[in-house]
């Protein structure tokens, strides 16, 4: 390993350990070259992470080796780091990382993050989610063209509430679908609104699309994962790199060109390229309502319907259905 490599970045000096250690075997990139990769989009990236807190997926030895998620920030940080007490769905409290600046990021990856996932709240007021996330995700079977057209029907539904949406690669197999909101609601209410959305898309597009928390439920469809919105849940954040041996990226893309996008090819050794071309197709965002997704799902309240599984980290919740496999439920 070469010696390691300073890096002036917001005012402060970092420096770079082994910046020749290989974190992606399929071309062969360096922790450098993520460092790089950073500076590169470090404009959107902060445009859509910054001032909020992280939870670090660690891999020291690169993509392909050994990895854990990491929530608190090791005691042994600098002390410039910023960090924030955040809440995990069992009650337990730690000190996360904030993405304050650049240079939080580049500490980061310096020990060996290769992905950041991303809370939905501002460290300002950790009470507010201020974004609705949509995961559209592929049950055995689904293609990405079926994931395409479930995210163009999505679209089509959130403009007919008069909320404008957003598309992004996952950076993996899935879709993920977001609209910037209005600081007026909490974590339960935003995940409120994306249960409704997700039931909404079922009963008008059966056959494509599914609401279904358990998985022997889905059938070959394209699930709305509606729990990516519960309170304290992180979200592969957009233009993180994704710890896999070719580097891909969860990367914002324009609604015009969903259908000839191929995600595997959205890298960190492209996507530079392709923002300094094209721009970020994410810099227009603007604060959207949900109240329409509210008063859709009082509409499903009034009429009957409980509310959706919550996962099983998060303690029972009121209105919530039997927390068991509907087959293990039959069979009991």
């Amino acid at each position: 390993m070469s010696a390691g490599v300073e890096i002036e970045v917001d005012g402060r000096t970092l420096t770079i350990s082994h910046p020749d250690k290989v974190y992606f075997s399929k071309r062969g990139e360096t922790k450098l070259d993520l460092v790089r990769y950073y500076q590169a989009v470090a404009e959107p990236l902060l445009g859509v992470i910054g001032d909020r807190p992280l939870l670090l997926e660690r891999y020291p030895d690169g993509a392909s080796g050994k990895s854990w998620f990491q929530k608190r920030v090791p005691k042994t940080a600098p002390d410039w780091l910023q960090t924030v007490e955040v809440t995990t769905p069992n009650g337990t409290t730690s000190d996360a990382l904030v993405a304050h600046d650049l240079a939080h990021v580049l500490w980061a990856v310096n020990q060996g993050c290769l992905g950041f996932h991303v809370w939905p709240n501002h460290v300002a007021d950790l009470r507010i989610a201020d974004e609705l996330r949509i995961d559209l995700d592929p049950s055995p079977g689904i293609t990405f063209d079926d994931l395409r057209g479930a995210a163009v029907r999505t679209r089509e539904l959130l403009a007919e509430l008069g909320i404008d949406a957003l598309v992004k690669t996952s950076g993996s197999r899935g879709l993920h679908i977001y609209a910037m909101l209005e600081p007026r609601w909490d974590g339960y209410q935003v995940r409120a609104a994306a249960v409704a959305l997700a039931r909404e898309l079922e009963r008008r597009f059966p056959e494509e699309i599914t609401a279904q928390w358990w998985k022997e439920e889905r059938g070959s469809r394209v699930f709305v994962d509606y729990n990516q919105n519960a309170p304290h849940k992180t979200v592969f954040g957009a233009w993180s790199v994704r710890p896999k041996v070719g580097g891909q990226v969860s990367t914002p893309i324009a609604w015009d060109e969903l259908d000839t996008i191929v995600p595997d090819e959205l890298t960190l050794a492209t996507v530079p390229t392709r923002l300094a071309e094209r721009g970020d197709p994410w810099a227009d965002r603007t604060p959207q309502s949900i109240e329409p997704l509210l008063t859709m799902s009082e509409k499903d309240m009034a009429a009957g319907l409980m509310d959706a599984p919550w996962p099983p980290q998060y303690p029972k919740m009121p209105n919530e259905p039997p927390r068991v496999q509907p087959s293990r439920a039959k069979k009991d």
